[in-house]
């Protein structure tokens, strides 16, 4: 969501509603197993979480404004903020950023089981798949490292030439 950029402002501050500080997001390890997406609908959970996929990177949101966020939208703390915050810059700023590109959105634990079902059921296949190929492959190598067996009388015969000689 891209917001009006006001006329007869000095700065971009001056115009801010504080959007970043009215969230945190973190990035978190990508779920592959069954009891990762649990823990994932545990944290939807929990009222102002969203989680989201983003080039690939999966990240929690809490939707919760910094405690030191004063009416004015001004930080009540600028002097002494932390290093992320005098890190940010209006280069980053939401206000004038584009839409989110979410690869995946989920906002409610129905969703994160839906998603689930369908990845580990994916997951499953290839596994099956793998484990079928790498036994052909194994079986193969088998056949290519086992000597070829001779028969008794070929066997013996150079045995007898020695003997007679």
């Amino acid at each position: 969501m891209r917001l009006p950029i006001l006329k007869d402002v000095n700065s971009l501050c001056e115009q801010c509603v504080a959007l970043c500080c009215r969230y945190f997001a973190f990035e978190i390890d990508k779920p592959t197993t069954k009891r990762d997406f649990e823990d994932l609908r545990w944290y939807i959970y929990h009222q102002d979480t969203i989680i989201f996929v983003e080039k690939g990177r999966w990240y929690m949101q809490i939707n919760r404004p910094c405690k030191e966020l004063l009416p004015d939208n001004r930080c009540g703390v600028y002097e002494k903020r932390p290093a992320i915050c005098r890190e940010y810059t209006t280069k980053n700023c939401d206000w004038h950023g584009d839409d989110y590109d979410y690869e995946h959105l989920f906002t409610e634990a129905d969703q994160i089981e839906q998603y689930a079902k369908q990845y580990l059921a994916e997951q499953r296949k290839r596994r099956r798949t793998r484990a079928k190929s790498a036994s052909k492959n194994r079986a193969k190598t088998r056949r290519a490292k086992t000597p070829q067996r001779k028969s008794k009388a070929r066997a013996a015969l150079p045995v007898r030439l020695l003997k007679s000689a």
